[in-house]
């Protein structure tokens, strides 16, 4: 919700209200993985919520991940309204935050390498924002599903924060919360793998870091740690092209 021009989350009683059944129904499978979207995963397997801002870049980021990640679909988590659409969700009106969720074979890539993956992929210091994109639905979010990954989360975030702290970056807005309670609406068909080869891959990508890298867990077996080095920082397009191509895609 906006308030003159700063974002603002809604309460419960001002959130839109939303419907008891979706709207739209997901793709079956993944666009490049060739995996379910929604399920049954394999015995095993986990899952892991992170928002980082414009979900199309931030997807694609976690498939490209070598090795271990089963499936990933984009959503909408953390706010009142129930089965939102993406244009309620953008009005501010929903308290929702744009998702991507990760299905994984902890065998194969650790919870901490995830963790790797969303520290570096933006910047968790911006609050509602991400680069050019404003509104609550791009904020910092990492939604847990055990109290190992929330142990592991909020390590991670510590000890970025130090790091971030001793290169001039200021504090980390990140939202540590339980997953149980905060339910993952899958978003719209043409959101899903929105910058896959057979759709859209020269599309609007947002995500930008801090410049800070953080290899931790880089290699499944070996000891977690963080030691962090300066890596360059990632270039962000201009905001209006997202604009731009969801209308196309909605055939507006």
């Amino acid at each position: 919700m906006l308030f003159g021009r700063t974002p603002v989350l809604p309460t419960a009683e001002q959130a839109l209200k939303g419907r008891p059944t979706p709207v739209f129904t997901a793709p079956d499978r993944h666009t490049v993985l060739g995996t379910p979207l929604l399920g049954p995963y394999p015995e095993g397997h986990e899952i892991a919520d992170f928002a980082l801002g414009c979900f199309w870049g931030a997807e694609r980021t976690f498939w490209q991940l070598p090795g271990g990640v089963w499936t990933t679909l984009v959503g909408y988590q953390g706010g009142h309204t129930e089965n939102p659409t993406y244009e309620e969700v953008c009005s501010g009106l929903t308290g929702h935050t744009e998702v991507v969720r990760v299905v994984y074979d902890p065998s194969l890539i650790s919870y901490e390498r995830l963790l790797k993956t969303f520290w570096e992929s933006h910047d968790p210091t911006q609050g509602f924002r991400q680069g050019n994109d404003v509104g609550t639905q791009y904020r910092s979010a990492i939604h847990t599903h055990t109290p190992a990954q929330a142990t592991a989360a909020e390590a991670s975030r510590e000890t970025y924060q130090r790091r971030l702290t001793g290169t001039g970056h200021g504090t980390i807005t990140t939202e540590i919360l339980p997953a149980a309670g905060r339910a993952f609406y899958p978003a719209e068909g043409y959101h899903q793998q929105y910058l896959s080869g057979s759709k859209n891959p020269g599309g609007y990508c947002g995500l930008g870091g801090t410049g800070v890298s953080c290899p931790i867990g880089v290699a499944k077996g070996a000891p977690e740690r963080l030691d962090c080095t300066i890596r360059p920082q990632m270039e962000t397009w201009p905001v209006s092209n997202r604009g731009r191509e969801v209308a196309a895609a909605d055939g507006k």
